[in-house]
């Protein structure tokens, strides 16, 4: 009988059927290897010091498996995928942190426009050891975002480390909020300043009235746009395409990659600009990630924006959402998307083409910045050329060329983002009215 409940057991892993590659037979192939695990299991079920249920034993292989992909990856309980499905529960909020998995510990990529935890000052690189109290480590992405929820107005506390700091607590009031993916300014009289916090089904339609709507108050005199990415841990892959599509008249916008050979798709602009040819720099940071730092590559590859920043995060990974049939799901990385002219951001980033610290806010000590490339199970960049070059280091200067060291980077509130002590963004401001200087536009 235990031979024919581990025979099921290890059925339930090939549920999938013929959609999975067959399996190869003799040494070293998939029988042998599921042998392995059908042994385990017999043993795990019959000498575990305390009884374990097959469902759970199972749930903990998949689960397994998946963990040891990539940090993204992972397994859905059949209660946690009914509760994906559900409609949303309007007495449940979160704190607003966008967060991935370095070495069983919660790394935050950024915190959301207008969240608590955004208001809160955690920074982009902060490692959340403990919610409440109680360690993360060891936690999936599923659960860590899972406890980050609770009723409105409920109270967590974060315990965060900074770098070689010492540990400091936050306590962030959990609140329902709304993330504008669009805000602009007028910078000046004759730049506009365009926000975008993140990708949705709106934002490239906001993003094209924002411009309109800056062009008529600057009475169509605007000598260029500052495109703001930082602290933008991504969305809508769809909306981003559109947004990099808006101010790309022609040429392609970015290049997907699966698994198999031939699965290589070129996605490419539309005839159109909203910003009718008139420069634009891009910001970018370690808290631009996946969905903006694909915006940002399609604008840098095809010279239609200067990069302005620090190195972006460096995570291109595609995820699909798998169900199984009758026990849950699988988030499983599928693809991963690349510069139009085929460099991978993958544990890379992208390097800005001017370097620009913040330096008006506090620099953090070094080894704060963790990027897609330290992260446990991190996707491998096979670049060659990327394999073979690290970034250069060298001493923080208020404009320079070249790439910096991920670990010399100071990282950036939310909050000082568009402020008056904003570094970056009077830099940029800078290069577009030398630009028109130049080009004797400056009127």
């Amino acid at each position: 009988m235990r031979k024919l409940a581990t025979a099921l057991a290890v059925g339930a892993l090939l549920a999938a059927g013929p959609a999975l590659p067959q399996v190869k037979s003799g040494k070293g192939g998939g029988y042998e290897q599921l042998n392995l695990f059908s042994e385990a299991y017999d043993r795990i079920r019959q000498d575990a010091v305390e009884p374990v249920g097959e469902g759970k034993l199972i749930g903990a292989a998949i689960a397994g498996m998946l963990s040891g992909l990539d940090a993204r990856s992972a397994y859905i309980s059949e209660a946690a995928y009914r509760a994906m499905q559900a409609p949303a529960n309007e007495d449940q909020a979160s704190v607003g942190l966008v967060v991935t998995i370095d070495n069983a510990q919660l790394k935050v990529i950024a915190p959301q426009d207008g969240s608590p935890a955004a208001r809160s000052g955690i920074k982009p690189g902060d490692l959340v050891f403990a919610i409440d109290k109680d360690p993360t480590y060891d936690l999936t992405l599923g659960e860590a975002e899972q406890k980050l929820r609770g009723p409105v107005g409920s109270e967590v506390e974060l315990s965060l480390r900074r770098g070689n700091q010492a540990p400091i607590k936050v306590a962030v009031k959990r609140e329902r909020y709304k993330v504008e993916t669009v805000t602009a300014r007028l910078e000046g009289e004759n730049i506009g300043y365009l926000r975008v916090a993140g990708f949705d089904d709106g934002t490239a339609a906001s993003l094209t009235s924002a411009v309109q709507d800056l062009r008529q108050r600057a009475a169509n005199k605007v000598i260029g746009f500052v495109l703001d990415l930082r602290n933008n841990p991504g969305g809508s892959f769809d909306a981003a395409v559109a947004v990099a599509d808006a101010f790309i008249d022609k040429g392609d916008i970015v290049v997907v990659k699966g698994r198999r050979p031939g699965s290589i798709k070129r996605i490419s602009a539309t005839p159109g600009d909203i910003a009718q040819g008139v420069p634009i720099v891009a910001l970018i940071n370690g808290g631009t990630a996946r969905e903006a730092e694909l915006v940002a590559a399609g604008l840098q590859d095809n010279r239609r924006a200067v990069l302005l920043g620090t190195k972006s995060f460096g995570e291109s990974s595609i995820e699909t959402l798998i169900p199984l049939q009758g026990n849950g799901a699988i988030r499983l990385t599928t693809a991963r998307f690349m510069t139009p002219s085929g460099q991978r951001i993958q544990g890379k980033g992208l390097t800005p083409d001017l370097t620009v610290m913040p330096l008006k806010l506090a620099k953090l000590p070094q080894g704060e910045r963790l990027r897609e490339a330290d992260l446990r199970g991190a996707l491998k960049n096979t670049d060659p050329a990327a394999a073979g070059s690290k970034d250069s280091g060298g001493k923080p200067a208020a404009a320079k060329t070249g790439p910096v060291a991920p670990d010399t980077a100071p990282s950036l509130a939310t909050a000082d983002i568009g402020s008056a002590a904003d570094e970056q963004l009077g830099q940029a401001a800078d290069v577009l009215r030398g630009l028109a200087l130049v080009s004797g536009r400056a009127g």
